[in-house]
């Protein structure tokens, strides 16, 4: 199944070099849907601004960079980021730009930490999904929320990737998901345990026979859930598991199940006896990690929430478990 990406539509004099900036970016493995859209307002910008000029200038460019009243950091720096790639990819092409200095943006803590649920959370979560009942809005949810939910703790995989499986990607006779055009653009097998596969099997049989290019959980008009409706569902489920949710930025976020899988597969790995070491390139591979890099983390992660997970790792291993450096 192909990949449905937007094609930009871009106006100003860069456009043909913003066209080719983007169709670089793709070609290297990013899907680039949200820098594509962040140029597009830069485009319009000066298409507006500067409808003549058909270099990146200082002038412009530290114009639209400016911060809005009501941004955050975090928005203000994805800006600097891509105006910063365009400018220096245009450079590279012999084109004069004015390259903006990361400095331009206001500073900001990077620094989310992920809210692990315990097993106790993720169990009454899990019990007030499948008390869902059925809406207008929302005909099939006391179906499909169960399992929408078992998928993003029990297999880790990222809500957008559980909202585009379609019939075909489901293989509940062999037990594998096929995620398709995941975060870095790269499709992967994912087999969930034989509990769940059993649950996706009935849920399945409940839904009736539907085409293989069929969405697997769909909303009231056959089409994939919005996000956001999830997220809203999500909130609801907390507050009804008791589970406290610190306000925005405090979470805990959907996303956040995410990482609640992964720390807790490195618990089970450990109460097993296994070198979590040696398992970090099988988890980075089953959560579609572009590296063992990116998995690292969740060792330390499940270090500081279980410290007896470092001391017996440091007595078998020698200190796998890199520490974190001190502020």
């Amino acid at each position: 199944m192909s990949s449905s990406r937007s094609k930009p539509v871009f106006q100003s004099p860069l456009a043909p070099l913003m066209v080719e900036f983007v169709r670089e970016r793709r070609a290297i493995g990013y899907r680039y849907e949200k820098g594509a859209a962040v140029l597009m307002r830069f485009d319009r910008f000066l298409a507006r601004e500067a409808p003549h000029d058909d270099t990146l200038s200082r002038s412009a460019t530290r114009k639209w960079l400016a911060k809005g009243p009501h941004e955050s950091g975090g928005t203000q720096q994805a800006r600097l980021g891509v105006v910063r790639q365009f400018a220096q990819f245009l450079c590279r092409l012999g084109h004069p730009a004015y390259v903006p200095d990361g400095s331009l943006a206001a500073k900001y803590d990077r620094a989310f930490p992920p809210r692990v649920l315990t097993h106790a959370e993720v169990a009454r979560l899990l019990r007030e999904a499948d008390g869902l009942t059925p809406t207008a809005y929302s005909p099939h949810r006391h179906l499909v929320m169960p399992e929408v939910f078992r998928l993003l703790y029990g297999c880790g995989l990222r809500v957008g990737e559980v909202v585009k499986l379609r019939v075909a990607d489901v293989d509940l006779d062999r037990g594998v998901l096929t995620v398709r055009d995941g975060k870095f653009g790269k499709d992967r097998l994912v087999p969930p345990a034989l509990p769940l596969v059993m649950r996706l099997r009935s849920y399945h049989a409940a839904m009736g026979a539907r085409p293989d290019q069929a969405i697997f959980f769909p909303s009231k008009h056959d089409g994939p859930y919005l996000t956001d409706s999830i997220y809203i569902l999500f909130r609801e489920l907390l507050h009804r598991s008791g589970i406290p949710h610190g306000g925005k930025g405090k979470g805990p976020r959907l996303h956040d199940l995410r990482h609640t899988f992964a720390v807790h597969a490195l618990l089970r790995w450990y109460r097993e006896g296994a070198d979590l070491n040696a398992k970090l390139p099988v988890l980075a591979t089953y959560m579609g990690h572009r590296s063992v890099e990116g998995t690292q983390r969740y060792l330390h992660l499940t270090a500081e929430l279980f410290p007896e997970v470092t001391s017996r790792s440091d007595a078998a291993f020698g200190g796998v478990i890199p520490r974190r450096a001190q502020s």
